[in-house]
C-alpha cells in the first residue's frame, strides 16, 4: 500500500513542478536524480530547502519527489520552491503564515515579454542610422 503524501504544484516562467511530500528518511529526488545532482548551481539547493527551515521542519524526516519540466534552471528552481511550500501548507495549515511572510507562497508573475513588430526583441530596436 502507498504512503500518504501531500502534493503541491509550483510554476515560474515556463516551468512547472509537481512536488510530492511524504514522511520518510530525507531523500529528495528531482526527475529521478538526487537534488544535488539536478540543481548544481551554487545556492539553488539551499533556496529550495530553506522552505523546511522557515517551517521549522527537518528535511531529514520527509521524502520529496519532484517532476519538473519546461523553462531553465532558475524557473525550475523557483517552481520547485513554490510546489514544496504548497505541499508543506497542505500537510500543516499552521505553516501558511511563516511561509507567506517570507514570500514562499507567492507565484512570481513575471514572464518573457512578447516580441513587437519592427523590433529585434520585445524592446530592442534596430540600430538607428541617419544616412
Amino acid at each position: 500500500m502507498d504512503k500518504q503524501y501531500y502534493e503541491g504544484i509550483g510554476r515560474r516562467k515556463e516551468s512547472s513542478a509537481r512536488v510530492r511530500l511524504m514522511s520518510g528518511t530525507g531523500t529528495f529526488i528531482v526527475n529521478e536524480k538526487e537534488i544535488d545532482a539536478y540543481f548544481t548551481r551554487f545556492g539553488d539547493m539551499e533556496a529550495i530547502l530553506k522552505a523546511f527551515q522557515i517551517a521549522n521542519q527537518s528535511n531529514e524526516t520527509y521524502d520529496v519527489t519532484v517532476l519538473v519540466n519546461g523553462g531553465g534552471v532558475t524557473g525550475q528552481r523557483d517552481a520547485v520552491k513554490l510546489g514544496l511550500s504548497r505541499a508543506l501548507v497542505k500537510m500543516d495549515e499552521e505553516l501558511r503564515a511563516p511561509l507567506r511572510h517570507n514570500g514562499y507562497l507567492t507565484r512570481d508573475p513575471r514572464v518573457k515579454e512578447r516580441k513587437k513588430p519592427g523590433l529585434k526583441r520585445a524592446r530592442k530596436a534596430p540600430t538607428y542610422t541617419k544616412r
